[in-house]
């Protein structure tokens, strides 16, 4: 079964599109997406076994890849990958802004190594990658820019660090947007919420398993979200339906950043919750099978 995309199958034929990240989670997802559609996805990431296995999963069925191993936080690293990928492919028309990382902690337990760490990664690489994207190929050809930020209304309590980088992404997607739109490039963000995708891996099981049973009492749709549910609105913003959209931030998260939290609300379970999943090779973190397995999400 291919990828189930909502977009037309032809919708990035003869199209190069980075995602950085691609090795894994909603980067895999898209990359996957991006290929369905007909498009090159070219797969950043630091960990080349990772990529690999994604590389290989797309190639039999049937996509068209190619990837570099680096960590986009290195601006040489940075500069000379996207040199070869021009050299290799041509135009570039599309990056998806996806890799970044961070872990929970309070700020006053928040060293600088840490914090710089997590802002390099959800901010710092991100310019990097635009920048060199906008400088090398679509000021010349226009093209598209999506950033992965994530739901950091109203703060993020134990994700101060990544909550401080991500709103510096939004901000950065506006400014940019601006000031690239003379070139026809296109910038904007998608903000996902509590999204089921290997992501969740990376943390303590135990954390989350306290956790992830509440998240859901703080989303007016009542689930948590899918992979291919952000991959969706990603491959949206990229496409020519989206070529009047720039600047914007689309927040994916069922409703959450809307803090219903009132004394005069108590929502009730929502009815009807089916998910879209078009993602023929999804996995669950395993916490979330066995949270599921037991009811409790």
């Amino acid at each position: 079964m291919p990828y189930q995309s909502q977009l037309h199958p032809d919708s990035f034929r003869g199209q190069t599109i980075i995602v950085t990240g691609g090795g894994s989670g909603i980067g895999r997802c898209i990359a996957h997406e991006v290929t369905g559609l007909g498009g090159h996805a070219v797969l950043i990431g630091r960990t080349e076994e990772k990529l690999s296995a994604v590389a290989d999963e797309i190639q039999s069925d049937g996509g068209a890849c190619s990837y570099h191993c680096l960590d986009i936080r290195d601006e040489d690293a940075v500069v000379a990958t996207i040199k070869a990928v021009v050299e290799q492919q041509g135009a570039i028309h599309g990056l998806v802004n996806n890799a970044g990382g961070q872990f929970p902690a309070l700020l006053a337990q928040i060293n600088k190594k840490g914090f710089e760490a997590v802002v390099r990664s959800n901010l710092v690489g991100g310019f990097l990658m635009a920048r060199e994207v906008y400088n090398q190929s679509m000021s010349q050809h226009g093209g598209s820019i999506v950033n992965i930020t994530a739901d950091n209304s109203g703060g993020m309590p134990m994700m101060g660090h990544s909550g401080a980088a991500r709103a510096g992404m939004e901000n950065l997607t506006q400014t940019a947007a601006v000031e690239w739109a003379s070139s026809s490039v296109r910038v904007n963000a998608v903000a996902p919420g509590y999204i089921l995708s290997s992501g969740f891996d990376t943390y303590d099981p135990d954390f989350l398993r306290q956790l992830l049973p509440g998240f859901r009492e703080t989303i007016p749709l009542d689930r948590l979200g899918e992979e291919a549910e952000v991959s969706a609105s990603v491959c949206f913003l990229l496409s020519d339906a989206a070529r009047y959209i720039t600047g914007q931030v689309l927040r994916i998260d069922g409703g959450g950043s809307l803090k219903h939290h009132s004394p005069l609300w108590r929502p009730s379970s929502a009815k009807n919750r089916q998910a879209f999943n078009g993602f023929h090779r999804s996995r669950r973190p395993k916490v979330v099978e066995e949270l599921e397995a037991e009811g409790k999400l």
